[in-house]
């Protein structure tokens, strides 16, 4: 009975007030519409409890993962697995309030074996895991006096990830991919004869078997493939909560997580082996943290999945990302960092000597506060960049940091990344710092250093 619509109650309800006036007026032709109205919510119950209907349901996203303001497809289908068919069925999908309302669907008869599909939308300008289901199925009788609801159990998880903005492909001082016939560390060192072999596997190329080092070891051996080793970088991003100002989309936090992701598969397609590394101290690497390798979906996947998660946190300093990597810090390191004060000034510093080439990407983070928030909104207290221990804002914190080594890339709000990308081999533009992309001359990349050779031993 708790089924029973609103008309179906009304019904009823109306059925039950003609019969005590037909038995107190002394009606009996009162009496019999007064039967048929409580009767038809009834019957209609019992008739609903008495179907057996055998529905299967499949979810399908498309993309599983959607950049933050861009639209994702969610398909629905449900399928009628039982032999006789179904009635009016009405379908609504759980989503949570900030991809949109509960999307509802009305669906005629179904035939035997059959099944129909719907589809909707749904939008986020938020990062985030979204988790999207159960679908509620409702049967429902043909005169809307009741209706029956059913879940099944399946439900799926959209990813809301950064946008991702393509990058050019430039040059920076001291690169190198790791690739090519004269930078192979796992060849020989003394010409194609006297190449390092190793012993013969199932499957190898017999055209591949060196036999002065088969005749002298006394077993098949082959010649070792060449090996080119892969260049590294690190990716900082910095999620203090005192170097951020602005709220929601139009924060810099949410400027930098979209640039860290760029970059980062900006790397990873050019053939770097990439790690995630947050102030904190917090990596996302591949297998023996080396780093994430190759432009692979899964290795892209990883990264932007835990993109789409990452928050604000309540760390002061650098210092855990710089034990991090003074444990293995060799390579490209691109940071993205917000306010900072003397201390930290000091960490980057100190960061900058154990890697060998460093981009820096300084977010003017006062620039977002007038875009982020409201019109008289205090800043928060106690935030990087001012107080007694504030090192001198805006050009003076990009001086010392190119005096430190670091390739520095000013950005204020509004600032496209794309452009501020492609002047990162140019980091000795004199001038102010914060001044807008277009001003700057493009100039010739700078050629990239071959790294010295090392024993393989």
């Amino acid at each position: 009975m708790r089924g029973l619509t609103t008309r179906g109650r009304s019904f009823l309800a109306a059925g039950i007030t003609a019969a005590l006036c037909a038995y107190l007026l002394g009606q009996p032709a009162l009496l019999k519409i007064a039967l048929l109205l409580a009767a038809l919510p009834l019957v209609s119950v019992a008739m609903l409890m008495r179907t057996r209907y055998r529905v299967a349901s499949g979810r399908r996203l498309s993309p599983s993962r959607a950049p933050a303001g861009q639209e994702a497809r969610v398909h629905l289908r449900v399928d009628n697995v039982s032999r006789v068919p179904t009635g009016l069925l009405m379908l609504e999908d759980k989503v949570p309030y900030v991809l949109g309302p509960r999307p509802r669907f009305v669906l005629d008869r179904v035939e035997p074996r059959g099944h129909r599909e719907v589809s909707y939308r749904v939008r986020s300008d938020l990062r985030g895991r979204y988790p999207l289901g159960p679908l509620q199925l409702r049967l429902g009788d043909p005169f809307g006096l009741c209706e029956l609801t059913r879940s099944f159990t399946a439900s799926d998880t959209l990813t809301v990830v950064p946008q991702v903005q393509p990058l050019s492909p430039v040059k920076l001082t001291g690169e190198w991919t790791g690739y090519g016939d004269s930078h192979s560390r796992a060849v020989a060192l003394a010409g194609e004869d006297d190449v390092v072999p190793r012993e013969y596997r199932h499957g190898d190329d017999l055209r591949r078997v060196h036999w002065r080092s088969t005749a002298k070891y006394g077993e098949l051996m082959v010649r070792r493939e060449e090996q080119p080793l892969r260049s590294r970088a690190t990716v900082l991003l910095d999620t203090r909560a005192l170097g951020h100002r602005g709220n929601g989309p139009a924060s810099s936090f949410e400027w930098a997580v979209s640039a860290a992701a760029s970059i980062s598969l900006h790397l990873l397609e050019r053939g770097y082996a990439v790690r995630l590394l947050t102030d904190t101290g917090d990596a996302v690497t591949g297998a023996g943290g080396s780093g994430l390798g190759g432009a692979s979906e899964e290795a892209a996947g990883l990264l932007l999945d835990t993109l789409a998660m990452v928050q604000l946190s309540e760390g002061q300093g650098l210092a855990p990302a710089e034990e991090v990597l003074r444990l293995g810090g060799e390579g490209l390191v691109v940071a993205l960092l917000g306010s900072l004060d003397d201390e930290q000034l000091a960490e980057l510093s100190r960061l900058r000597r154990r890697t060998a080439t460093a981009v820096a990407v300084l977010l003017d983070s006062p620039s977002w506060t007038l875009r982020g928030q409201a019109a008289g909104a205090a800043a928060p207290a106690g935030s990087g960049g001012s107080g007694a221990n504030a090192a001198p804002a805006g050009d003076e914190q990009v001086r010392l940091l190119r005096e430190a080594g670091w390739n520095v890339l000013a950005a204020r709000s509004g600032d496209s990344l794309p452009d501020l990308w492609r002047r990162s081999d140019r980091s000795s533009v004199t001038g102010s710092a914060f001044q807008p992309a277009e001003s700057f001359r493009p100039a010739e990349p700078l050629q990239h250093a071959v790294p010295a050779e090392r024993d393989p031993a």
